[in-house]
């Protein structure tokens, strides 16, 4: 069997790819279709590379020719690829709907001329904005509120719509706040965990009260794994891990697991469009394909501390190409290097 992977560079794809390399013998075949921004890091997947089933192609998901390449042949689509970063999309929207919204319809137009037989979009939380009580469930209209989070909800909007005007089979997959081993910096707890090490500020926006659901990333893979194997066509399944904490809780939980000051807090302005709360029902995927996460988010944390710790080269390399990006944030944000 076939399966293409796209962004399979990046946080998550990455772990997925190396699940499927060394868990699912029947895929012989296993490309990572990624484009290798700055996000795509080759480290990632340094350990897996060498295996036989694997290969690797620079590709942007804009370009109809190359995709169809890849997707000649392939059995199932896992579709990660995407520019993720909200506070990159503030800046610079224009990219979010080239590769979020353009790249999927050309991933999914591709895909279904190329016979794909399931096809998976990886989409989030953020799409269902912010959640002023209660969860959000699968059938709640989608209500976002920055360039990224709206980018998604057409990408979203385009899967569902390829399966009612086409047929196609898609799957799509919801997902809270991801956080593990090589998550590239310029997300919250990897940046928080890498200053610390360095007993540098960590950047806190407004009041810290903005709540998120913590996944750890294997969780989320074997997640992605059940709707691949058993989700049924044109469905959307809400994942998160169970464990909803105000940042600035989130915060002081790895201080003190770091055995870390909360002096190392520094409050800077709010981002605009900032959602206060997001939380997901995620008793569909329970009941109907049997998944619920493995770990709690005690263990993950401390294995996450603990890689992030024993990696400082993998860090260094991460954050240097986002220097510029990071230093002009912090300082708009009001922050104090």
């Amino acid at each position: 069997m076939k399966i293409v992977i796209t962004g399979g560079l990046g946080f998550i794809g990455s772990n997925f790819v190396r699940h499927i390399l060394t868990a699912r013998p029947e895929f012989t075949e296993v490309i990572n279709l990624d484009k290798m921004t700055y996000a795509g890091n080759p480290e990632n997947l340094s350990d897996v590379s060498s295996l036989p089933a694997y290969r690797l192609a620079k590709v942007d998901i804009c370009d109809r020719a190359e995709v169809k390449k890849c997707l000649e042949g392939a059995d199932i689509v896992v579709h990660f690829a995407a520019e993720t970063h909200v506070d990159r999309s503030i800046l610079n929207p224009d990219e979010f709907i080239k590769t979020n919204v353009l790249g999927t319809q050309i991933m999914l137009d591709t895909a279904r001329k190329c016979g794909v037989k399931r096809f998976i979009h990886i989409c989030t939380d953020e799409v269902y904005g912010s959640v002023e009580n209660g969860d959000s469930v699968e059938t709640d209209p989608l209500m976002p509120n920055s360039p990224y989070s709206a980018s998604k909800a057409a990408s979203d909007m385009l899967a569902r719509s390829y399966y009612i005007t086409y047929g196609f089979p898609v799957m799509i997959t919801r997902c809270s706040n991801n956080f593990g081993p090589r998550q590239h910096p310029e997300k919250a707890i990897p940046l928080l965990i890498s200053n610390a090490l360095e007993n540098k500020p960590f950047p806190l926006y407004g009041d810290g009260k903005n709540v998120r659901d913590w996944l750890y990333v294997e969780d989320h893979v074997t997640a992605i794994e059940a709707v691949m194997d058993k989700g049924k066509a044109g469905e959307a399944y809400n994942i998160g891990g169970g464990t909803s904490l105000a940042n600035i809780d989130l915060i002081k939980t790895v201080l003190d697991v770091m055995n870390k000051p909360h002096s190392l807090i520094n409050h800077v302005k709010d981002r605009p469009g900032h959602d206060r709360r997001y939380a997901l029902d995620c008793s569909k995927i329970e009941r109907e394909l049997g998944w619920k996460a493995a770990h709690t988010f005690e263990q993950a944390i401390a294995r996450t501390v603990e890689w992030y710790a024993n990696n400082p080269d993998w860090i260094k390399h991460a954050k240097n190409g986002s220097k510029e990006f990071y230093d002009k944030q912090y300082a708009e944000r009001g922050g104090n290097k």
